[in-house]
């Protein structure tokens, strides 16, 4: 292993004291020690840690660690189950609003078949799909699209649903602060 520059004071110290180092990093932190009066504070304090880390016994636990702590959760209030802590009506009006936005699409697309009867005897009933409004739908442009009634309704209608699902949200925060 070559001598890293990089490595911090302390690693290349723990490295000695450990006796982790190679032969060549050894001499040379020793000549460092000998010579530099930081590496030489740093290395006291090391080693003092060490000794500490040494002399000190660690206890070990008691026979009845586990069930202590868990009859010491047992007494605390549990985490109540998923159904009572989502509120059910926030996901019925987030379902009411994807619901209202897909009708409304479709009512849109509905309206725009030509619907025609046959007139013949056979009742030849046929509809066709308005290609030529389809294809002037795809070459519009940022403006036309964005700036149409039916976005402009749809954000309306985004934008009055969120301010309601706020208003739910801190009126049911407020009400949980004063129980």
């Amino acid at each position: 292993m070559s001598w890293n520059t990089e490595q911090p004071m302390e690693d290349r110290l723990w490295e000695y004291i450990d006796g982790l180092c190679s032969p060549t990093e050894r001499s040379a932190i020793e000549t460092l020690l000998a010579t530099n009066r930081e590496w030489q504070q740093k290395h006291q304090e090391l080693l003092h840690f060490q000794q500490l880390l040494n002399e000190s016994e660690l206890e070990a636990p008691s026979m009845r660690f586990t069930k202590n702590v868990m009859e010491e959760i047992t007494r605390h209030h549990v985490a109540p189950a998923t159904k009572s802590y989502i509120n059910k009506n926030i996901i019925r009006s987030i379902g009411a609003f994807y619901l209202t936005m897909i009708v409304g699409v479709l009512a849109y697309l509905f309206s725009q078949f030509k619907w025609t009867s046959g007139s013949g005897s056979g009742g030849d009933n046929t509809f066709n799909l308005p290609v030529d409004k389809l294809a002037r739908l795809g070459n519009m442009g940022a403006n036309k699209t964005f700036y149409s009634t039916w976005f402009s309704l749809s954000l309306l209608i985004v934008v009055v649903l969120g301010f309601m699902l706020l208003d739910m949200y801190l009126q049911q925060k407020k009400q949980s602060r004063s129980i």
